[in-house]
């Protein structure tokens, strides 16, 4: 396992969810983090204090990852204070849930929107990092935070499912083009319990979900913050001649799902 001693990460997204469990497991592992948030600047700030008492540093700031200004702040502040930055974890994201089979649902507004946050935010804050990381002698580890909308099309709405997709490939395009400084990755959860999705999918729906999920999967189980973290880290301390790749953590769910082309 590589040492994250004294190492820097920036967690997108990290005012809870699975940002927040990244950003604490990082901070065990002896990392100093950067804590973003877009709107729960509480959530920011309480994630930046749990860090700071596991004995590492923190910065905690607020901003849009749409918005290249925001990464381009990000990264600065990071390099200001510590000089370095190891770790990106593209982990903000946004949807509008809405049924697949509803094309007036979704306006050319919501794609952009998503796609703003859940792709362009992401390739933005690469850019603004990458400079740095190909400067240090070990270089750096990205890990985008995607879905398995991204690879069965289902998912929250169908600009979601999109997003995510085109995340992957992302993922792929620049793992090919960064090397050999930059190692980047992506994760793909399926069901993830938690606030997020209770809040948009409403309680009952959230939990027939849940149980359909864990039903139907082999290893009967959904994906919690915490279980999303620990592959995000794999990817960060784990085999270091790893690159281009996509992890599903769903609890092998996508192994019960129709075949793309069968019904």
């Amino acid at each position: 396992m590589k040492d994250l001693s004294n190492r820097v990460a920036i967690i997108t997204g990290s005012s809870s969810g699975v940002g927040a469990a990244t950003a604490k497991l990082l901070a065990a592992q002896g990392c100093n983090v950067v804590i973003n948030y877009n709107s729960n600047a509480d959530g920011g700030q309480a994630v930046t204090e749990e860090c700071e008492a596991l004995g590492v540093e923190c910065l905690v700031i607020g901003g849009n990852v749409a918005e290249d200004a925001n990464c381009l702040a990000m990264a600065g502040a990071a390099i200001e204070k510590w000089g370095r930055i190891d770790i990106l974890v593209n982990n903000a994201g946004t949807t509008k849930f809405v049924d697949h089979s509803d094309l007036h649902g979704l306006s050319s507004d919501d794609f952009q929107h998503i796609y703003g946050v859940n792709v362009i935010g992401s390739y933005q804050m690469i850019r603004a990092v990458s400079e740095q990381m190909q400067s240090q002698k070990e270089g750096g580890a990205v890990v985008n935070v995607a879905s398995t909308a991204a690879v069965t099309g289902i998912g929250s709405s169908v600009a979601y499912a999109a997003s995510k997709g085109a995340l992957v490939t992302m993922t792929l395009s620049l793992a090919r083009a960064l090397g050999p400084k930059l190692r980047i990755n992506a994760v793909c959860p399926g069901f993830i319990e938690g606030d997020w999705l209770r809040e948009g999918l409403g309680d009952q729906k959230y939990e027939e979900l849940m149980n359909f999920h864990r039903k139907n999967s082999p290893l009967g189980v959904t994906a919690t913050p915490e279980t999303v973290a620990d592959a995000i880290m794999y990817f960060i301390s784990g085999p270091q001649v790893v690159t281009g790749e996509t992890l599903i953590v769903d609890g092998g769910r996508h192994l019960t799902m129709t075949p793309l082309g069968r019904r």
